[in-house]
C-alpha cells in the first residue's frame, strides 16, 4: 500500500485535475490510497475532493508541513508520497514510487518538476531548479526534495520527527534528518507537472528571493507572505 497525501487550501480550481490524474494510474486503485488534508478552505475544495479521495479532513497542525504530517499519521501505507493540489501526476507516478522502494534500500525518494504552463521562461525556470536538484544530490551537499514530488518510508519519517511546521524550507530540512536514517534517493525520471502560477502572478525573482529569505531565517517568514496565497 502506498498512501498519497495532498495538502490543500482554496484549491477548487485545481483539486479535481490533480485527483483525476491520481485516479488514472498504471497500478490498481486498491494498491494506493489518496488522503486530502485541507487547511480549512473557504471555497468548494473539500466538496470537490470527496468523490475522488479516500479521505478528506481539515488539518489540525499548522502550515503545509503540518498538513502533510497529519496525512502521514492517518495513512495506512508503508510508503507515504506527497504532492500538491495544483500538480498533475504522470500515469506511472505511483508505480515508479513503489518500484523504487521495492528495488532500493531507501528511506526517502524524490524527483523533478516540469511546468504545466507553456512558455520558454517557465521551462527555463524549472530547468534551473532541476539542475540545482541534481547537482545537490550528486555532490551530497543539499537534497532539494520538493514536497510536491517526494515519498518516504513511513516509519522512518516518523522516527525522524516528520516535517517542521515552518513557512518554507521544510522540504530541505527533512531530507537532512532522513539521510541520517538511510539513503535519500533522487529519481530524475520521477517528474510531476508543476504549476507556475506563483511565478506568473508574483514574479519569478520575487518568489525565489522570498523563499531564500525564509530559508535563511530558519523557516520563519517574518513579514513576508509566502504561504496560503490567493491566486487569480
Amino acid at each position: 500500500m502506498i498512501s498519497v497525501v495532498v495538502p490543500t487550501y482554496n484549491e477548487e480550481q485545481n483539486i479535481e485535475r490533480c485527483l483525476e490524474s491520481l485516479a488514472d494510474q498504471t497500478v490498481p486503485r486498491e494498491t494506493y490510497e489518496v488522503i486530502v488534508v485541507d487547511g480549512n478552505s473557504k471555497d468548494r475544495t473539500r466538496e470537490l475532493a470527496e468523490p475522488l479521495a479516500d479521505s478528506v479532513f481539515v488539518q489540525k497542525s499548522k502550515r503545509v508541513g503540518g498538513a502533510r504530517n497529519d496525512g502521514v499519521m492517518a495513512a495506512s501505507g508503508e510508503v507515504v508520497a506527497t504532492t500538491d493540489a495544483d500538480c498533475i501526476l504522470p500515469r506511472d507516478w505511483v508505480e515508479r514510487i513503489g518500484r523504487n522502494f521495492a528495488e532500493r534500500e531507501i528511506v526517502q525518494l524524490y524527483g523533478t518538476v516540469n511546468p504545466i504552463e507553456g512558455g520558454f521562461r517557465n521551462r527555463l525556470s524549472l530547468v534551473g531548479a532541476n539542475t540545482f536538484s541534481r547537482l545537490g544530490y550528486h555532490t551530497r551537499t543539499i537534497y532539494f526534495t520538493l514536497g510536491c514530488n517526494t515519498a518516504f518510508d513511513r516509519d522512518a519519517f516518523i522516527r525522524a520527527g516528520m516535517y517542521r511546521c515552518i513557512d518554507a524550507g521544510d522540504d530541505l530540512e527533512i531530507a537532512q534528518r532522513m539521510r541520517k536514517l538511510g539513503k535519500v534517493y533522487l529519481d530524475p525520471n520521477l517528474a510531476v507537472g508543476f504549476s507556475m502560477r506563483r511565478y506568473q502572478q508574483f514574479g519569478t525573482i520575487k518568489s525565489i528571493s522570498e523563499w531564500l529569505y525564509i530559508v535563511l531565517r530558519g523557516g520563519d517568514a517574518g513579514g513576508v507572505t509566502y504561504s496560503q496565497r490567493e491566486y487569480k
